[in-house]
């Protein structure tokens, strides 16, 4: 067989990797018949010294949950003991073994890997999936997470699909193609008793379009007459539509009683026999049936009830009358077990109805919640579409079709979301449906490019609410207020300003206000009226997010904002603890969706702490996150980490790419990050017209916030060293007009007065602003305070009091790894006759980013299982690179190794 190879060693490559120790993926995609089961049945002979794990998708399963999941897992669950609580927790209600909320599926990702990796302990372990496209939606999306983790454990995972689906997308995969003539030739060959007429061979040949499975069907199908001189041979348009069309005829030619029984087996997912027997009993289906069934070679009926290919279940379900479907369903729904099954039960009981139905619509629904409790919402968006099918009050209709479009929505099938959207707004859905219909419109704006066109769906269903439901209408306000912050200048119609005014009008709480209700108002008069009359509703937002007495979902939902206003009113310690919060309340939920936007806040606070290795770490989590889910932000904590070390060349290419995503995606406020961190690479190196020009641009957009605030501040300092003293005076009173009484306040703001200020002003303020900043955490601030001041005092010839304020800059910078600030330092060090050593070769030097990544999560105390959970990755993949890391660093422990972490100055990187 020939097949095009893309990134992989073929079956015999991914098995030679697991028994050498080390995972693989492999996805063979071809078309019905090209013979991938036959690969699979091969592998799994090759593979006889390996634990196999086979299942395969079916059709009829595909709506269910994790149910292909199930077929892998349960051999495996005597080890779920050894997994972590959250991991083994998520599994259970997964798999449905115990109740709880819905589990993110990335978690269950996690669980999964586990268990494969703990299997491997043993022996090496194969994992084959046949017909992949048919696997449920949520088993799928996991099980591709899991081969795209397999690093250091021997474990190997085969795909078979028909499709390039999505989810298997990047992993190395087999393009398999056609037999070559001669090749087809010979296999035809093996199953003729007589000799072909050369016309019958090549067009049995041509037909078969080198398809095995076609290739052996034509030869076994046609009659002697046929084979002799080529009448009625097929002729349809694919290889697998000829295939079923065989199969078909050769289910035609069976008695009525056995092409019953094979129905039946076609209807039932599970192959089930038991079941299968007592639909056949119901349905007047004798068991003598089974005998001329499975002498046809379509069935066998065993353990387990398997048809020949699944072609032969397509062509058997496809062929039966609509009729002859209704009444196979209805028996399996009757023997299917409420209790047990509830699920499949209403599923056949729904396939069986011909018409509208109530009841069957009801226990649909109730299926829909059941799916959505274990994290199907695929699950649940199909039983809630099938439910409004089903459904003959206009209204109930309407309703339900909407509860599918938001279930679809959560499943990321936005067009397919749309679509019930507009079917629902068709119906009579009334004021609150209307405005649901909106907001569902309004998330997958959001969702899809970050606000552009969000707010203004989001005010439009915040309008709808009304007077009718405020708790709603204040809520969408809110969720409109943070999509405009997102979408900033790239907002359009629907920017903050028109969403500030919006949110004014809205109705009032009905009893004491909420933090959610804080931000809201605090947030729409900040913008409309100004920070004196946003900041003190801001602020007891603020004290609020930092409290205990707040619903654990309205702190997931809502932190991100409260710590955004925490920056506002320059509230370091509210931001460090909102943040702190937010990553634990993510990190409790397994909310991955997110997490992302957590560790994302909790970084930025490190680094201006100077914690400059915690907001690493964060970030490597945050990176890792996005890949899993295909999400992504600004990359504001590794572009901040990369311009504070002073790693120009890799914060220069951070902008560029940063900067082309954010303007791809809408969102306004990540250009404007940019354009900050721009000014601030370029005020560590010195080059103040460029710093100058970025800062500019920023601190033009009103609707960053607190991006333009942060710019206004590097504004100050390019534009008073090029000489733009007017300019710098403007940005400077423009600062002070924005910043409060808080420590970080004062002394950003003294910082700033002293560079635009006479001699006899200019001291006392650099003085002030190292007392003012000296009492925060604030290091970076601090010791840009002291580096400017040592300036000044050295352009005034004051060296021995400059040398005293820049070798406390350099002291600062050096022990938080600023190289780029490092630097400059330097320079005016040596320009006051002071000489100093270049830092030694660090950590980073000697290691690969993962292993960077492991050892700082290692040296703040986290265990191997904690590392894994944080980085996507398994235990034994973490206990690898921790080896390599020991041996290259020359250290026995972990001790030992977060001291030479605590120690070791990282060497500049890039262009300082």
């Amino acid at each position: 067989m020939l097949g095009r190879q893309r990134e992989c060693g073929g079956i015999d490559g991914l098995l030679r990797a697991v028994r050498s120790g080390d995972g693989s993926a492999l996805v063979l995609l071809g078309a019905a018949g090209i013979g991938k089961t036959a690969l699979l049945d091969h592998t799994a002979r090759q593979a006889s010294d390996a634990r196999l794990a086979r299942i395969s998708g079916v059709e009829a399963e595909k709506e269910f949950a994790y149910s292909a999941l199930q077929q892998l897992c349960t051999p495996l669950l005597d080890l779920r003991g050894l997994l972590p609580a959250p991991q083994r927790d998520a599994l259970g209600v997964a798999l449905g073994l115990e109740p709880g909320s819905a589990p993110d599926r990335f978690v269950v990702g996690m669980a999964v890997l586990g268990l494969l990796s703990e299997a491997s302990r043993q022996r090496p372990v194969v994992c084959l999936i046949d017909d992949a496209q048919w696997v449920d939606t949520v088993s799928l999306q996991v099980l591709s997470f899991v081969a795209r983790r397999l690093h250091a454990e021997p474990v190997g995972m085969l795909f078979a699909t028909r499709t390039g689906d999505e989810a298997l997308a990047g992993l190395p995969r087999l393009e398999l193609s056609g037999l070559r003539d001669e090749d087809a030739g010979r296999l035809l060959d093996t199953v003729l008793l007589a000799p072909l007429d050369e016309r019958v061979r090549g067009r049995i040949l041509a037909e078969a379009h080198g398809v095995p499975l076609a290739v052996l069907e034509l030869a076994r199908r046609a009659t002697p007459g046929q084979l002799a001189g080529g009448f009625a041979v097929p002729d349809l348009s694919t290889p697998s539509a000829r295939i079923e069309s065989l199969y078909a005829d050769r289910v035609a030619a069976l008695p009525h009683e056995s092409r019953l029984l094979l129905l039946i087996a076609a209807a039932e997912p599970l192959g089930d026999p038991v079941l299968i027997w007592r639909a056949a009993a119901l349905l007047g289906v004798d068991r003598k049936a089974a005998a001329k069934t499975q002498s046809s070679g379509l069935l066998e009926i065993a353990d387990r009830v398997l048809f020949r290919h699944p072609l032969v279940r397509s062509a058997v379900y496809h062929a039966a009358p609509p009729a002859e479907r209704r009444a196979v369903h209805r028996a399996l729904a009757d023997v299917t077990d409420a209790r047990r099954d509830p699920d499949r039960r209403a599923w056949h009981r729904a396939e069986a109805t011909f018409g509208p139905d109530e009841r069957v619509a009801e226990e649909l629904e109730r299926s829909a919640a059941r799916a959505r409790s274990r994290g199907g919402v695929a699950g649940a968006a199909a039983f809630l579409t099938r439910s409004a099918q089903l459904t003959l009050d206009p209204a109930g209709r309407a309703r339900r079709m909407l509860a599918a479009g938001e279930a679809t929505r959560q499943a990321g099938e936005f067009d397919r979301a749309l679509e019930l959207a507009a079917a629902a707004a068709s119906g009579p859905l009334g004021s609150a449906g209307r405005a649901r219909t909106e907001l569902l419109r309004g998330r997958i704006a959001f969702a899809r490019d970050f606000g552009s066109e969000a707010p203004a769906l989001l005010l439009r269903a915040a309008a709808e609410f009304g007077a009718g439901d405020p708790k709603a209408a204040r809520l969408t306000y809110l969720e409109a207020m943070g999509a405009s912050l997102i979408a900033g200048r790239l907002g359009g119609g629907g920017g903050l300003m028109a969403t500030a005014r919006a949110a004014l009008s809205a109705p009032p709480p009905a009893d004491r206000s909420t933090p959610a209700d804080l931000l809201l108002d605090g947030f729409a008069r900040l913008v409309t009226t100004g920070y004196s009359a946003g900041a003190p509703l801001l602020a007891r937002a603020v004290r609020a997010f930092r409290g205990e007495d707040i619903a654990p979902e309205e702190r997931l939902r809502w932190s991100w904002l409260a710590g955004h206003a925490a920056g506002l009113l320059w509230d370091f310690e509210s931001w460090e603890a909102i943040s702190a919060r937010f990553v634990d309340s993510g990190r409790e939920s397994g909310t991955l969706a997110i997490l992302p936007l957590a560790l994302s806040t909790r970084a930025g606070a490190h680094l201006f702490a100077g914690e400059l290795a915690d907001a690493a770490v964060l970030s490597s989590e945050e990176e890792a996150i996005s890949e899993v889910t295909g999400s992504g932000i600004a990359p504001y904590g590794a572009l901040g980490e990369a311009v504070l070390r002073g790693q120009t060349t890799k914060a220069m290419a951070l902008i560029e790419s940063g900067g082309k995503d954010a303007m791809r995606r809408g969102e306004g406020v990540g250009v404007s990050f940019i354009q900050w961190a721009t000014a601030l690479v370029f005020n560590g190196t010195g080059e103040y017209d460029r710093a100058r020009a970025a800062a500019r641009e920023a601190a033009q957009d009103a609707a960053a916030q607190r991006f333009r605030n942060w710019a206004l501040v590097e504004l100050v300092e390019a534009a008073s060293r090029v000489g733009e003293s007017a300019e710098a005076e403007d940005a400077c009173e423009r600062l002070a007009a924005v910043c409060g009484r808080t420590d970080w306040a004062l002394g950003i703001t003294a910082r700033s007065r002293a560079l635009i200020s006479p001699d006899e002003d200019a001291e006392d303020l650099y003085l002030e602003a190292v007392d003012s900043l000296g009492r925060t955490r604030l290091r970076p601030d601090l010791a840009r305070a002291h580096l400017l001041h040592g300036e000044w005092l050295r352009r005034r010839r004051r060296l021995s009091d400059a040398r005293r304020q820049l070798g406390r800059a350099l002291e600062l910078f050096t022990e938080m790894g600023m190289a780029g600030f490092a630097q400059r330092t330097r320079r005016e060090l040596a320009a006051v006759g002071v000489r100093t050593r270049k830092p030694g070769r660090g950590v980073r030097a000697d290691l690969t980013a993962q292993e960077l990544q492991i050892c700082r999560l290692v040296g703040r105390g986290a265990t191997n299982n904690e590392i894994a959970t944080r980085l996507f990755i398994s235990a034994r993949t973490v206990e690898y690179h921790l080896h390599k890391a020991f041996t290259k660093l020359g250290v026995t422990s972990r001790t030992q190794l977060a001291h030479r972490l605590a120690t070791s100055a990282d060497p500049d990187e890039g262009t300082a």
